[in-house]
């Protein structure tokens, strides 16, 4: 398993300019990637940040199952 700090994280899922806040928030709000908390530090896998890219495709940008006309 690969695991990746919460700054590789960030590049990994937005790209060189990712920011680790975004993930410090999600984790807050607890949403997001999961991520694994090994004594103070925070690791995310790759395979879970693949696993959350997933989840995040959609098919149109409207709500689903909900009509905006």
């Amino acid at each position: 398993m690969n695991l990746l700090t919460t700054e590789q994280a960030a590049k990994f899922l937005f790209g060189p300019e990712g920011k680790k806040g975004t993930l410090d928030q999600w984790r807050y709000r607890k949403v997001g990637p999961k991520f694994r908390k090994v004594g103070k530090l925070v690791r995310y896998a790759e395979a879970d940040l693949l696993e959350y890219l997933e989840q995040q495709a959609r098919t149109g940008t409207s709500h689903q199952n909900l009509q905006t006309y």
